[in-house]
């Protein structure tokens, strides 16, 4: 039906969220029991929280306290829980907390999570656009339309989709196989008087690289040096093994650093919307104005559930760390027996693959995939911009996280078997 008013520009040109299509591959595998589709296409817990987690968001979700409004920032309880546990993680500074519970604000979710409909006459069917609070809120405290925001890709779709609804100029910084880590010194070749901020994603979403400390510690130099802003997005940094880096332990950080963090994976309760901001009181004034416009406050049961289980599920947390470095290592040691597979990198929840297939773009290898041998994956045109060259489009993000290891096990037959298919297809 058609409408007689416009629509967001920004927002109907901006790119149509991936997983849907992704679905439709999906729908067309003839499943059966026996041979059962593998979803290895979003981001997602494999497995619930603990028993007593749940039972804390139920019982907090009872009491008729939580029903009401809250904190614009976050509830004091679990910013200050939060505050303690970036020192835990990240290093003391000097002996103190390098972080007050000034400095942080709990959003409802990190990444453009979660998404609300919308349904405009540009299109003919139903629209979801991403409706997450921390980057959303961050990018429109710092920029304007037109302003420059510096993007390492590949990249999370979610970011890309984020900064062209905006009215953001998205510059991309490329980062080359086999690492895919982003380079500070091709990163400052791209800084003008009109960008307003760098952008890292770490352990990354899509390729699973982490970040050397060293490397963000360069990207830091670089943003104080030229006067901009270095979010860093640590969404998956419970899964990173030691000290992800010492920014906050060592250096000047609310000077220049904005960091990002979802409760999401860390806690295995996505559906519970909870991310977190940490920043410059300075700067957390202009957010505030922002979410009062977009939360009012968090989902109040979440935060008083995620402030126990902080400390409380902290044994938890280390053992699902341990799990997925294990799956990490079995799953390419897998691949390594499959010819022509390849695991280019990988880490936390993801695995970025090389497939074998020259001259075949990665879209067309993952539709393959879901349709012919049941694994749905995504492609590395979801997460990049146009390639010049369609053999450098050559990955797929495999999600090693949301199934068992017995279900991930069954990958390498399925893998073989569209070898033996590929010719005739």
């Amino acid at each position: 039906m058609s409408i007689v008013y416009a629509c967001n520009e920004n927002v109907a040109h901006s790119a149509a969220p991936p997983i849907p299509l992704a679905g439709a591959w999906a729908r067309r595998f003839p499943a059966s029991p026996d041979n059962p589709l593998i979803n290895l296409s979003q981001g997602v817990p494999g497995a619930p929280p603990p028993p007593e987690l749940l039972s804390k968001l139920g019982e907090a979700a009872a009491d008729p306290k939580t029903t009401g409004y809250g904190a614009l920032q976050g509830d004091d309880g679990i910013r200050s829980a939060l505050a303690r546990d970036i020192a835990q993680t990240y290093g003391n500074k000097g002996g103190a907390l390098p972080v007050n519970v000034e400095d942080v604000v709990v959003t409802a979710g990190c990444n453009l999570a979660s998404r609300r409909l919308l349904i405009c006459s540009i299109a003919t069917t139903p629209l979801m656009l991403p409706r997450g609070q921390a980057f959303y809120a961050t990018l429109l405290a710092l920029a304007a339309p037109g302003d420059e925001v510096i993007l390492p890709t590949p990249w999370y779709f979610n970011h890309q989709m984020s900064l062209n609804q905006l009215g953001l100029s998205l510059v991309p910084l490329r980062c080359a196989p086999p690492s895919f880590l982003p380079s500070p010194a091709g990163c400052a070749q791209l800084v003008t008087p009109r960008t307003k901020a760098i952008v890292l994603v770490s352990p990354n979403n899509p390729t699973g690289a982490i970040y050397p400390p060293e490397l963000l510690r360069q990207f830091a130099e670089l943003a104080q040096e030229r006067k901009v802003a270095l979010i860093v997005d640590e969404t998956y940094r419970e899964f990173v093994t030691g000290r992800p880096h010492d920014l906050f332990a060592e250096t000047d950080w609310r000077s220049y650093l904005i960091h990002l963090f979802s409760f999401s994976k860390s806690y295995a309760i996505p559906g519970h919307r909870l991310g977190a901001l940490v920043a410059s009181p300075s700067f957390q004034q202009h957010v505030y104005r922002l979410l009062d416009c977009l939360q009012i406050c968090p989902a109040r049961p979440a935060q008083r559930t995620v402030e126990w289980a902080i400390d409380a599920t902290r044994p938890w947390r280390e053992g699902v760390r341990e799990e997925l470095a294990r799956r990490q290592d079995v799953f390419r040691e897998m691949l390594d027996e499959v010819e022509g597979w390849e695991v280019e990198t990988g880490g936390a929840y993801f695995a970025y693959v090389k497939h074998p297939y020259p001259g075949a773009s990665s879209e067309l290898v993952a539709s393959r995939l879901a349709e012919h041998v049941g694994i749905v994956a995504l492609p590395g045109t979801f997460f990049s911009p146009p390639f010049d060259n369609v053999d450098d489009d050559a990955f797929i993000r495999f999600s090693i996280a949301n199934v068992s290891e017995n279900v991930l096990r069954r990958v390498p037959e399925r893998l073989r078997r569209l070898n033996e298919l590929w010719p005739s297809l």
